[in-house]
């Protein structure tokens, strides 16, 4: 089940929130997605906004899907 959470700039970063939220900085595409979002970059949110997480899925362990090393 999806969670809710607030982040602001000083959230820095999608990465900055996967890595603490989800455990894993890969994992910040999954945030994004949800969110309607393309850019990690958290500067912007001056206020608090509302962001939903994804729920825990073991099988998304690495960066983004489709994209290759």
């Amino acid at each position: 089940m999806p969670t809710t959470i607030k982040v602001t700039a000083n959230d820095i970063s999608l990465y900055h929130v996967a890595a603490k939220q989800l455990g894993n900085a890969a994992q910040w595409w999954r945030i994004a997605r949800l969110n309607d979002m393309d850019d990690p970059d958290l500067s912007a949110f001056t206020t608090p906004v509302s962001l939903i997480l994804p729920g825990t899925d073991a099988s998304q362990d690495s960066g983004m899907p489709g994209v290759t090393a």
